[in-house]
């Protein structure tokens, strides 16, 4: 079924959208939520909440890549869950060593002036990731957006654990390099 159906669906409040999201990006979803949580039960429940997630924004909200909206939401909805899993326990996850590499890029600042810029940031990154060769784009995006190990990205990208390390590296890097330049404080 089009997407456009699918969110019409929603919109209508049919329950048959729940039925045709479930089937068209289910697995999509999942893959995410496992990714990060590493639990098919978890990730099982979060593709579930997903879809209620949807359910209760559409209406008013009407996505235009449901694809990514969908992943959006699973991907939030399964940093959440493991954030309340992982309270007590700090392991050497894919997880906390993901966020690690990016936390020394951009601190977790929460005042009011890193709110405000919170926006043009994520802009000036999504510049950043467009000026990369798809390749190292796409191992970026995996790392970072998808939290998927070293070893899966070297695996599904036919390059060695090594290439890939090295290759994310030097892209933080730049990418450090990039928002300092552009008056962001590191």
């Amino acid at each position: 079924m089009e997407d456009t159906r699918i969110v019409s669906l929603y919109w209508e409040r049919n329950e048959q959208a729940i039925a045709e999201s479930s089937a068209k990006y289910g697995r999509y979803c999942h893959s995410i939520a496992h990714n990060i949580l590493m639990d098919d039960s978890d990730a099982e429940e979060c593709v579930n909440d997903t879809w209620l997630r949807a359910w209760n924004a559409m209406p008013p909200h009407r996505p235009s890549v449901l694809q990514t909206f969908f992943g959006k939401i699973t991907r939030n909805l399964s940093f959440d869950r493991y954030r309340r899993l992982h309270r007590q326990k700090r392991g050497g996850g894919q997880i906390e060593l993901a966020l690690e590499e990016l936390g020394e890029i951009v601190s977790g600042k929460d005042d009011p002036h890193f709110m405000l810029i919170k926006k043009e940031l994520a802009e000036e990154i999504n510049r950043f990731l467009a000026s990369l060769p798809e390749e190292k784009r796409m191992m970026f995006v995996l790392r970072y957006w998808y939290a998927e190990s070293v070893s899966e990205i070297a695996k599904s990208c036919g390059k060695s654990v090594n290439n890939v390390s090295v290759t994310l590296s030097r892209i933080r890097a730049k990418l450090k390099e990039h928002l300092t330049e552009r008056g962001y404080d590191l």
